[in-house]
């Protein structure tokens, strides 16, 4: 049912006259996450509407075929752009799937104990207010703003983490969202953190390695 992740592939669009970068870090059922022209990590679904131009026809096991300004294009496991030399020490996790699918990790905010819940529909890390006094965090004194969930729109404060560990893997200066209130049984570990990782997953198992 999944799969493997990691491919790109630079698109040449001679009609506009200019050259489109898009890179697949992410690839599960229906969904693909996507880096367009060098920018933040998109996650797009199948019967999306075009983000950036870039439209997500299908997904399979090895490869995402997706629609960029007309054209149709798929990228296949293997076509990998690398950027920067990983160290020879790669900074790695593994997880297990719990019996509902989700991948649940013991980790750390800034030294202190976080149960995560891996979730690429999240833009950044997010947790509840809780969890931040627990941690030592200030919150209040972040970017307060509103969020919908669950249980309706709750105030959330955007703030900075020093350290979040996962298995192996450390990111500094990461950005989070706090949010006031809500009772979380997890901490989810989104983008902002995701998008440092190659992510690969093979049925029950998903590794994490650090790309920078």
């Amino acid at each position: 049912m999944v799969n493997r992740i990691v491919a790109s592939l630079l698109f040449l669009l001679p009609a506009a006259g200019w050259t489109a970068e898009v890179s697949v870090i992410g690839l599960f059922p229906g969904k693909a996450v996507v880096v367009i022209d060098g920018g933040a990590p998109r996650v797009l679904s199948v019967g999306q509407k075009p983000v950036e131009g870039v439209t997500l026809i299908s997904t399979d096991r090895e490869s995402a075929t997706l629609l960029i300004d007309g054209q149709k294009r798929t990228l296949v496991i293997g076509q990998h752009q690398t950027g920067p030399a990983a160290a020879s020490s790669s900074q790695s996790a593994t997880l297990t799937a719990d019996p509902r699918g989700h991948f649940v990790v013991d980790g750390q905010i800034n030294g202190g104990a976080v149960r995560f819940l891996v979730d690429t529909g999240a833009t950044s890390i997010s947790l509840s207010s809780a969890d931040a006094s627990r941690l030592g965090i200030d919150y209040r004194k972040g970017q307060p703003g509103l969020t919908g969930t669950a249980n309706g729109t709750v105030v959330a404060y955007r703030v900075k983490l020093d350290t979040v560990r996962v298995g192996d893997i450390v990111v500094n200066n990461v950005d989070a969202a706090v949010l006031e209130g809500n009772q979380m049984p997890f901490a989810l570990l989104g983008m902002s953190f995701l998008n440092h990782m190659e992510m690969k997953r093979d049925g029950q198992t998903m590794v994490l390695i650090r790309r920078f």
